[in-house]
């Protein structure tokens, strides 16, 4: 409930709020039961004993009207925070004191939810890492979601709230950090086997910080290419630290269409094909095998395609330019 970041800032502010709203009426309601059963027990006889009483104008309005106003209350700081607090609306402000100004960009970061580990991509740094992530401390975070395979959700408590990581989706979170330290962060939906430990650091850092810690990752020797993807995303429990000096250029949006491999046509290329009416009885033609966790499954492979004539495997095919 003291968090560093603007946006769960506010979503603490508003839990207190409304838990303030709704013990206006919790705690009356009990006292006054409290009261009742002290005031009207059997022993007492001097209380008022009324046994044909059974209406009051004054207390239906107090019993009725007091609920109603608590409830058309957090209606109106639901709807209003809703949209304020929406994870995909960029920021306004840094905080509470500070607007955010025109030229500042957000920084980028591609998270990519895995079994059972996280894999963070900044594609302006052209770095990445596993199960670590740094940003300047008072700039905007724009994330950019997914998972490989199952749904997880990307939570650091100090930072905003969870959202979604869902394979095949890409879900978005807009936050900022405005104390430098290091932070939890962590995976609040059960994935499997190795979700307990599906956890890693958020470290809010100076901008002169963030250059030293970008600047190690590029000292390292290991680029991030399509293979070293595939094999990292095989399930594993406990991954270190890893970081990579380079990331295939074409990686993020391989791993949102579900084709990092090139063995078979990614979504996008299959949306684009069923937008304009479908493949028909033809696109038969194009199917292959693939494992999938030990069991066959049929992917799509190829297809002609005015983009692709001669039907060539989607690895070999000519790539429409996808915007980030």
């Amino acid at each position: 409930m003291k968090p560093h970041g603007d946006i769960a800032v506010q979503q603490a502010q508003l839990i207190v709020t409304s838990t303030f709203l709704m013990l206006l009426i919790i705690v009356p309601v009990i006292a006054l039961t409290l009261f009742f059963a002290f005031r009207y027990r059997q022993s007492n006889t001097e209380a008022t004993y009324a046994p044909d009483w059974d209406h009051s104008t004054r207390l239906e309005l107090i019993i009725w009207g007091a609920p109603l106003l608590i409830i058309i209350a957090l209606g109106a700081i639901t709807w209003i925070s809703t949209h304020k607090l929406d994870p995909y609306r960029p920021l306004e402000r840094i905080d509470a004191q500070r607007a955010l100004p025109a030229s500042v960009r957000p920084l980028v970061v591609n998270v990519v939810a895995m079994d059972w580990k996280w894999l963070f991509v900044l594609p302006e740094q052209g770095v990445a890492t596993v199960n670590e992530l740094a940003a300047p401390v008072d700039r905007p975070i724009e994330f950019r979601i997914t998972a490989s395979s199952v749904m997880n959700t990307f939570y650091v408590p100090a930072l905003a709230g969870m959202v979604y990581a869902m394979p095949g989706m890409e879900t978005r979170l807009n936050a900022v950090i405005n104390r430098a330290g290091v932070y939890d962060g962590l995976s609040a939906n059960y994935s499997g086997a190795g979700f307990s430990d599906m956890r890693f650091k958020f470290h809010g850092m100076t901008d002169a910080g963030f250059a030293a810690w970008v600047e190690a990752h590029r000292a390292a020797a290991e680029p991030l290419t399509r293979e070293a993807y595939l094999k990292l995303e095989q399930p594993s429990q406990r991954e270190p630290v890893r970081r990579f000096a380079s990331v295939d250029p074409g990686l993020w949006d391989a791993i949102v269409n579900r084709c990092v491999d090139g063995k078979k046509m990614c979504m996008h290329q299959m949306m684009e094909i069923d937008a304009a009416g479908g493949a028909g009885k033809g696109g038969v033609d194009g199917l292959t095998q693939q494992d999938w966790n030990g069991a066959p499954r049929s992917v799509v492979s190829a297809l002609c395609t005015p983009a692709n004539p001669l039907g060539l495997p989607v690895a070999l095919a000519p790539q429409p330019a996808v915007a980030n």
